[in-house]
């Protein structure tokens, strides 16, 4: 009672070529070429012929796929238009810098800049503070298969914070140090402060700030992280861009 007409037509044309397949082959008839020309524009596809066709099909969509991830891999994997976004540091230690698509998620972008928290805090204090980060292309890989990597994964970086020269900022993969303090500070979605030392470490206690950031991605090779803070009145305390010139 559940299935549609339409399903009913299909179930018995089925069966219809099911049976017309077991007459031919019952009755095995002389070849006539005229005959067989006819019947080959009458009869259906063969099974043969749709599976091609099935395959085809698949071939392309998966073409149209590929073509979607390289015009827009944000779409399909990385960080979104909204990141979480942490800064944190031991007091005597450097900045290290982490960007997630999520609170949970593992970070899409860590850094450590050879600049001592100390200052940066210093520096935030006074006002609005701008963190360019820029590396260069590799021009003979361009010209031999074409620059694939994403800007993210950009291992070594020029620093300037307002204008400033300070040294260069290092690209990190998450260890058990950094795990710890970004599952430390997960259910706070804005905010600053200070976590314990740990018994383990003798760096001091860890400083941190924590809060959403809008990215733009401008190119390829230029992105920015804009800090969203509703008490700023619309202009962001801090801002990070990251170019490849």
């Amino acid at each position: 009672m559940a299935k549609t007409s339409q399903d009913k037509k299909h179930f018995h044309w089925s069966n219809k070529v099911s049976n017309e397949d077991q007459e031919e082959e019952e009755e095995a008839p002389s070849f006539n070429p005229c005959h067989q020309k006819e019947k080959d524009l009458n009869e259906s596809p063969s099974p043969l012929t749709r599976k091609k066709f099935q395959t085809l099909t698949i071939a392309r969509f998966r073409t149209v796929l590929t073509s979607l991830s390289k015009n827009r891999p944000n779409l399909l994997h990385g960080l979104g238009p909204k990141v979480v976004g942490t800064l944190f540091g031991s007091r005597r230690g450097h900045v290290h810098f982490a960007f997630q698509k999520n609170p949970t998620s593992q970070p899409a972008f860590l850094i450590e800049l050879q600049t001592p928290i100390s200052g940066l805090v210093k520096e935030m204090a006074s006002g609005l503070v701008r963190i360019a980060l820029e590396c260069d292309k590799d021009d003979e890989k361009i010209k031999k298969v074409g620059n694939s990597r994403r800007l993210l994964e950009e291992g070594v970086w020029r620093t300037f914070c307002n204008g400033k020269k300070c040294g260069f900022a290092t690209k990190r993969e998450c260890g058990e140090k950094e795990w710890r303090v970004l599952k430390a500070v997960e259910p706070i979605s804005m905010g600053a402060g200070v976590l314990p030392a740990s018994d383990e470490e003798d760096e001091g206690e860890m400083m941190y700030m924590r809060a959403k950031f809008e990215r733009v991605v401008g190119s390829r090779d230029s992105e920015a992280f804009y800090m969203m803070n509703p008490d700023s009145n619309g202009t962001p305390e801090l801002s990070v861009y990251l170019l490849r010139v």
